[in-house]
């Protein structure tokens, strides 16, 4: 299995790293969710990834197999939407406990097969994506993801939290997944026309106090458009923590604040490998040792950016 080395090297200047000839980098693997459907060829509604594991076993496996091949150092488990408050809509959170054990078992067998990699547990954000305002009381946030990460210590090397765009989600988010003996990495989403302020508004510098309430081992931004994340990037690496960014594929996201369902988004175009690789390899120039793909990013997207990364001399670790 692949070394949990998250060592943070120091900056040799105040806007990051400077004249670094080689990188050890963790290739995270690319988005699931979007995945799932195309593969699937069916539209599972709300529920989306966790409605395919139901109608289609063994594709989740196939989909962490993939992005192994294409030489992901980690898989991400499928467990990112499996929350009470979209289960229960569908009369489905009585199977809260056992889609989560399905989702493990999948992305076990898929490193079985593969022979080595890291497994990080998801935990994505109540409410739902890319909405702070549904964002909950911070004792009660950290009840439920308490909940999530006993589930999924026993089976993961580390807690992703993921997409958490509003402070108090990160305190809470934080707070449960303290309840474990796990690593945990936060990662946050940021808006995509600026990307210093959370999708909340609140300036991504005031992470720095959520974080000394309770820490993390790294911190990512994720889930918003490339063009945003040099600038998430600035500020992460002013924590002193190892750090990375893993963009989606989406045109900008319009947020809105009624109802409970998430802003309408759609895929790009022009996002091919070769352009997503330039952005990461940007990333990696800006000190960032935690690099990969969110939605609408895919293994063939990873595969193109693990062969850039060892062509500039990089290594994937």
């Amino acid at each position: 299995m692949t070394s949990l080395d998250l060592r943070h090297r120091a900056a040799d200047g105040p806007c990051g790293f400077h004249g670094v000839a080689m990188a050890r980098i963790t290739l995270l693997d690319g988005g699931m969710g979007q995945e799932l459907i195309a593969r699937s060829g069916s539209d599972p509604g709300a529920l989306w990834a966790t409605r395919v594991m139901l109608d289609h076993p063994g594709l989740v496996r196939r989909v962490h197999g993939d992005y192994f091949a294409a030489g992901a150092s980690l898989a991400t488990t499928n467990t990112y939407n499996i929350l009470h408050d979209r289960l229960s809509p569908h009369g489905l959170d009585h199977l809260y406990h056992a889609l989560h054990l399905r989702a493990l078992a999948e992305v076990h067998e898929a490193r079985a097969a593969a022979g080595r990699g890291l497994i990080a547990g998801s935990m994505g954000p109540l409410g739902e994506s890319y909405r702070p305002d549904l964002t909950p009381p911070v004792e009660v946030s950290a009840r439920l993801y308490a909940e999530k990460a006993q589930i999924l210590a026993p089976h993961v090397d580390l807690i992703l939290i993921e997409t958490i765009s509003s402070l108090d989600l990160a305190r809470g988010a934080l707070k449960g997944a303290r309840s474990t003996d796990r690593p945990v990495w936060l990662s946050i989403s940021v808006q995509d026309r600026d990307g210093t302020r959370l999708r909340s508004g609140e300036p991504l510098a005031a992470l720095a106090d959520v974080l000394a309430e309770t820490p993390a081992d790294a911190v990512l931004a994720n889930c918003s458009m490339p063009e945003a994340m040099a600038a998430a990037l600035t500020c992460l690496q002013s924590l002193g923590l190892p750090f990375g960014a893993y963009a989606n594929g989406f045109s900008e996201i319009t947020p809105h604040t009624h109802g409970t369902d998430a802003p309408a988004y759609v895929a790009r175009r022009d996002l091919t490998p070769e352009a997503y690789a330039a952005f990461a390899l940007d990333w990696v120039g800006q000190g960032a040792t935690l690099i990969g793909g969110c939605c609408e990013v895919g293994p063939a997207h990873i595969r193109y950016l693990h062969d850039q990364l060892l062509a500039k001399g990089h290594q994937v670790v």
